[in-house]
């Protein structure tokens, strides 16, 4: 699956869906395929601020635990209820029904585009 250049991604496999002053962020399909089946997300909950860069949840595989990082600083404004309910969206889904959370941005990590993301998982 190539990574949609829309998007921005993060060096720990996260993604960002940028709008006006909110971003939607999810995991990438890499991270998805690296971590196996996922059948449970911690997501840090609405009202919860975040900072880019930090943990701020772990998503649980049939392989192992983890962490999920903040790509940008903000409070958190709403959380996939879905992918709670059924995880493995995550896997199926991550850039459509798999998106984690939606922060209202205040300051951003550091960002790649797609290409720069496609040239970081091709030395991985």
């Amino acid at each position: 699956m190539s990574n949609p250049t829309d998007l921005q991604y993060t060096a720990e496999h996260e993604w960002i869906a940028a709008g006006s002053d909110t971003a939607r962020v999810g995991v990438t399909a890499y991270a998805a395929d690296a971590l196996g089946d996922v059948v449970y997300v911690d997501l840090p909950a609405v009202g919860t601020v975040v900072t880019a860069g930090e943990p701020c949840g772990e998503l649980e595989s049939t392989k192992s635990v983890s962490d999920l990082y903040a790509p940008v600083t903000g409070e958190v404004v709403e959380v996939n209820e879905a992918v709670d309910a059924d995880p493995s969206l995550v896997n199926s889904d991550p850039f459509g029904k798999g998106w984690l959370f939606v922060v209202k941005v205040t300051a951003t990590g550091e960002l790649m585009d797609a290409a720069a993301y496609d040239a970081l998982i091709a030395g991985a």
